[in-house]
């Protein structure tokens, strides 16, 4: 079993490439739970995520040989970032399978830090497979993203920069993909005060752990389907389960509605880009059923391409009422348009997107489809600018946004 001095090797080992990411306490978050709550920005990391941390020890660890034979692993990002950098800080070849369907900007950065690049399947567990393959083929030594005690150890060096920065924590939210981060954060944190309370969160498409920890064996999910990629996993870690049923106190699920808002709230309240993944632990505060606790979210990483990014926001903004689609229907004739824009003027209403269809009806005369893209400052905006349309005789009616 992993013991206090097998961390506190791990500490002096990664001290040396990781930042020393330091809580930030949340007024926003602490004030909508009722907790005292605080990040761990992970995401602010040199590779961008914790990952760097389990993949440096774990390779300090090897003997030359197993080093000059080359490394390989699998990862949907994170993870390959992390062994890419610290396979040429030891000064060895690293070859990464990354699932085919990983943001550019996680594959890009493993290959600028000189790592080999292979893409193969749509999830974590098939291009794990293949590099499973290739190591057999090659010889090459294969570094879990998860299933490692040793790798587990590195990712755990999180929990005592927590407790350091915070001794009287009383929660930790941890994200779980596989089980790495879990594993290590959990089982220093029962290490050095039994009593804190260690919450996994899972997404709701991709509940391996869950589902393993309910069946009391490991158990792996038929498909996996959330927009958390970093997390997107079949099968948790055989070696590292048992550190799971022993040191994880509940598991939550978030949907993936909830990360979309949650990442809008961490751009507009705290001025940073989590990844979805990340995000596990920010949407779960509103799931915990206590008040007045010290609340610590581990934001995992922030390797996010600006594609999903935008899409997010999108999102994001949809979801809160901050952008909306209405239909409204008004007589063909001149000076209509002019008279339904300073209704939604009257009451602060922004207009984005105007789509006009004469023939929404055969009688033009009658009426004409006019789609309006509003934006709002919130639901109760929303609702305002929805009665003003309707008492100015305009059948508004709320439709798809499409931006």
């Amino acid at each position: 079993m992993l013991t206090r001095n097998d961390f506190d090797q791990a500490c002096n080992v990664v001290s040396s490439v990781v930042a020393d990411t330091k809580l930030i306490e949340s007024a926003y978050l602490s004030e909508r739970t009722g907790n005292h709550v605080y990040l761990k920005p992970e995401n602010m990391q040199l590779t961008g995520a914790y990952k760097l941390r389990g993949a440096y020890y774990k390779i300090s660890t090897l003997t030359d040989e197993e080093r000059s034979k080359g490394l390989i692993t699998a990862s949907a990002g994170n993870h390959a970032q992390g062994v890419a950098y610290a396979a040429a800080k030891y000064g060895c070849e690293a070859t990464i399978v990354m699932p085919t369907t990983t943001p550019l900007i996680k594959v890009n950065r493993t290959k600028s830090y000189g790592a080999k690049v292979v893409l193969h399947g749509d999830v974590y567990d098939e291009a794990c497979e293949y590099a499973y393959k290739l190591a057999e083929e090659n010889g090459y030594t294969f570094i879990h993203p998860f299933d490692d005690p040793a790798v587990a150890t590195g990712q755990g060096t999180i929990a005592m920069e927590i407790i350091r920065d915070l001794p009287l924590v009383d929660y930790i939210l941890v994200p779980i993909g596989g089980g790495g981060l879990a594993t290590g954060v959990s089982t220093l944190a029962k290490l050095i005060n039994p009593k804190i309370k260690v919450i996994g969160v899972e997404p709701q498409g991709a509940n391996c752990m869950q589902v393993s920890l309910k069946e009391g064996k490991v158990t792996t999910l038929p498909t996996v389907n959330t927009i958390a990629d970093g997390t997107a996993v079949k099968t948790p870690g055989e070696n590292i389960f048992p550190y799971i049923q022993k040191n994880i106190d509940e598991i939550i699920t978030v949907s993936d509605d909830e990360l979309i808002v949650s990442f809008l709230d961490m751009v507009e309240n705290h001025k940073m880009v989590v990844e979805n993944s990340g995000l596990l632990t920010v949407a779960a505060l509103s799931h915990l059923d206590v008040k007045g606790k010290n609340v610590v979210a581990i934001l995992s990483g922030g390797n996010m391409d600006v594609i999903t990014m935008s899409s997010v926001v999108q999102q994001g903004l949809i979801f809160r009422d901050r952008i909306f689609t209405v239909s409204v229907l008004l007589p063909d004739k001149p000076g209509e348009l002019a008279a339904v824009s300073s209704t939604i003027a009257d009451v602060q209403g922004n207009v984005i997107k105007l789509e006009h269809n004469q023939f929404v009806t055969t009688n033009r005369n009658d009426a004409v489809e006019l789609r309006i893209t509003l934006e709002a400052f919130g639901t109760e905006h929303k609702e305002q600018i929805m009665k003003a349309l309707d008492e100015g005789g305009y059948r508004p009616k709320i439709v798809r946004t499409s931006l």
